[in-house]
């Protein structure tokens, strides 16, 4: 595709809505189109957004099918359980970003019982870099951005998701890690609860302050999780899963650990799992596997669509332990729907997501 193309956002007031028009105002082939909310519709948008100075004096408009309509890309940052009906009424032939939960479950029982409602249905999902077990045979796995290209519906996956997911995958295809028994703990950024206002979420109840939540399996982002650990390769998953809000503003670092598979000998198993990740992510332009002793940080990943991973094993523990790191509302959101849009539409997966990180 060598035109440009008209997006609308919808949720445009909203953090991850916000970050999708920066995105978008430094994409060289996207236009900006309507811009939309509820509440706050008839405002400018400079009052919700006023980092966005070249679209400050956009006016929001509602959030409705009539206003989303005649664009080439319409962007869905809305509450979970709000993007269904407004995609079930845009054209088939629109290309429909949903950065809600609505439509990344595979299993209608799962949505049920972690989100309370009806099933919206499944659409093809977002995360390029998924490993897709059923494509090894011999050759390397296949990629999930494979099913992308030409889609005109994407499910843009969850932050946390998409740090334990790309922390953990190169073992579960590898057969390196025991699946059944994956222990996650995170420290989540603010941004990523969004803009309500609630008094947890007040600054002089953060700041100075860590705070756990969704804890004992509760939290809505263990089924999607699962399913691509499933992708991956993964039976038998078994997982806790604890976030923890810690006082930045983005951000997500993402310990995940796992056991060694039987079989794997812990004392010679650095080199080998090593080996796993680094070939699981040679070339990918978001995902870098780290120089051995080096850490992720949040820090190093803030306003980039970079996901930074380090591996490592504990052999007296007999576990394999992963730190990811990315930013929430680029890799873990915005910017994962830039690069999911850019397959779609046949563009290089990388054009508008060159910037690098900014620490500190």
């Amino acid at each position: 595709m060598s035109s440009t193309f008209r997006v609308a956002v919808a949720g445009a007031s909203g953090y991850a809505g916000g970050e999708m028009l920066r995105l978008l105002a430094a994409h060289p082939q996207a236009e900006v189109g309507a811009v939309t909310a509820h509440t706050s519709a008839g405002s400018l948008l400079g009052e919700h957004q006023p980092h966005l100075r070249s679209l400050a004096h956009r006016v929001i408009e509602p959030t409705t099918p009539e206003a989303l309509a005649g664009h080439d890309v319409v962007v869905l940052a809305l509450p979970h359980g709000a993007s269904g009906e407004i995609a079930a009424r845009l054209p088939a032939g629109t290309l429909v970003l949903d950065l809600g939960a609505d439509h990344r479950l595979t299993d209608a029982d799962a949505w049920r019982a972690f989100y309370g409602s009806e099933h919206a249905g499944s659409w093809p999902y977002g995360l390029p870099e998924l490993i897709l077990a059923e494509g090894a045979g011999g050759d390397a796995p296949a990629r999930q951005r494979d099913r992308l290209a030409g889609a005109t519906r994407v499910a843009v996956p969850g932050c946390n998701v998409t740090a334990v997911t790309l922390g953990l995958q190169p073992g579960v295809a590898a057969g390196l890690i025991d699946p059944s028994d994956v222990v996650a703990v995170l420290a989540n950024g603010y941004s990523g609860a969004g803009r309500s206002l609630k008094p947890h979420l007040l600054a002089s109840e953060g700041l100075g302050s860590a705070q756990p939540y969704a804890v004992g399996g509760t939290h809505r982002h263990i089924p999607e999780i699962v399913q691509n650990l499933r992708a991956a390769g993964a039976s038998g998953v078994r997982l806790s899963f604890t976030p923890t809000l810690v006082p930045m503003a983005r951000g997500i670092l993402a310990t995940a650990t796992a056991p060694l598979a039987a079989g794997v000998d812990p004392a010679a198993a650095a080199r080998t799992v090593r080996s796993a990740w680094a070939e699981a992510y040679d070339g990918e332009p978001f995902v870098h596997l780290l120089p051995e002793g080096q850490w992720p940080g949040t820090a190093m990943t803030q306003g980039a669509n970079t996901a930074l991973v380090q591996v490592a094993v504990d052999a007296a523990a007999g576990r394999v332990v992963t730190v990811t790191a990315i930013d929430n509302l680029v890799k873990g959101t915005a910017g994962q729907a830039v690069q999911a849009m850019n397959i779609a539409l046949g563009l290089p997966e990388t054009t508008g997501l060159d910037t690098e990180g900014v620490a500190p």
